[in-house]
């Protein structure tokens, strides 16, 4: 972190200012040290380890995330894959501009940081953070950035001020925790008033659910461990790989074969290589699989939540990941 980012970080526990004891500082930015917080006759301290603040430990519910992303650091960075699949999915969904240059954006649940590369674009300043360490994964892409700020934390007690944030950002990540709708209304009181926010969730649907053979599945596999069901996950798409050629040629071909339990991602990137598939199906394949939590939503539902929260210009539509919504928080006026 740079010395700089401080501003932007509150203690989780009670809400109050940070200050930071920097022991190491390589290039101006902090590599190891200390946040302390002192309220009401408590002191509060916090880790800042490999230039990132700590306010969790990586043994949480998320441990399967942190071994992926570490695994595939690079897998789905638009430049690797030689296919525009963020950015797309990105600006097609949040309707957002391309130029943020003045605003601070949070990116809740960065994962390897595919959406943070996307952020840093924009010029935004942006402050990503994740409850695995899978950020240990985005800094390697993305940490020396000047405008970023990596932090590791928890959705529910989140190390940040209210009304502070321009945007918000959360994709990938609200099906995934314990309580998606208490997750989602968590990223509320942490945007500015007139701030927008942009998020996603897996579709609740009879194709998409009820027909879905994952979570038939996933009851079974989301206890073994990471690094077993990866290698079993990879064994077996290698096992499978040429019959994944053979139904590609086939009408419903991609139906049965993610219901074969293979991500194939052909059909969204046609011209990439064998090998990047593979990549991707291994990657996804297992990130079907591993969840502790996976819990998709309507629509209907999906729009419930906004309403809720009392959120305006709401828009609910059908996105390349399920569900995507985007809407403001309303700007309080003061009749006094």
């Amino acid at each position: 972190m740079r010395p700089e980012h401080v501003k932007y970080l509150r203690c989780p526990s009670t809400g109050a200012a940070l200050r930071l004891d920097a022991e190491e500082t390589v290039n101006g930015r902090v590599r190891t040290g200390r946040l302390i917080s002192k309220a009401d006759g408590s002191i509060n301290e916090y880790p800042v380890i490999e230039y990132i603040p700590r306010f969790v430990t990586s043994e949480n519910y998320a441990t399967n995330f942190g071994f992926e992303w570490n695994l595939h650091a690079r897998t789905q960075y638009d430049e690797v894959s030689g296919h525009k699949m963020t950015e797309d999915r990105f600006f097609a969904f949040t309707g957002w501009p391309s130029n943020l240059e003045g605003q601070v954006v949070l990116e809740a649940g960065s994962g390897s940081g595919r959406f943070t590369e996307q952020l840093l674009g924009t010029g935004a300043t942006v402050i990503s953070f994740d409850f695995s360490n899978a950020v240990d994964a985005n800094y390697q892409s993305n940490g020396t950035h000047p405008n970023l700020l990596l932090v590791q934390g928890d959705m529910y007690h989140m190390p940040f001020a209210r009304d502070e944030f321009d945007r918000v950002l959360c994709y990938g990540v609200l099906q995934h925790t314990p309580d998606p709708e208490k997750s989602f209304q968590a990223l509320v009181p942490v945007l500015k008033p007139g701030g927008h926010l942009a998020t996603d969730i897996y579709l609740k649907s009879i194709k998409f659910w009820l027909l879905n053979t994952r979570y038939l599945v996933r009851p079974f596999t989301r206890n073994i461990p990471s690094e077993r069901l990866y290698w079993q996950c990879k064994r077996y798409i290698d096992f499978m790989w040429p019959l994944v050629r053979l139904l590609r040629k086939l009408p419903l071909g991609q139906a049965i074969i993610w219901r074969l339990l293979i991500a194939d991602y052909s059909t969204k990137m046609p011209n990439a290589n064998d090998q990047t598939l593979k990549e991707w199906a291994y990657l996804d394949t297992f990130d079907m699989l591993s969840p502790r939590y996976d819990e998709p939503q309507t629509p209907r539902t999906f729009r419930t939540w906004h309403e809720k929260a009392n959120l305006t210009d709401i828009n609910i539509a059908l996105g390349s990941n399920g569900v995507a919504g985007t809407a403001r928080k309303p700007i309080t006026v003061d009749h006094t």
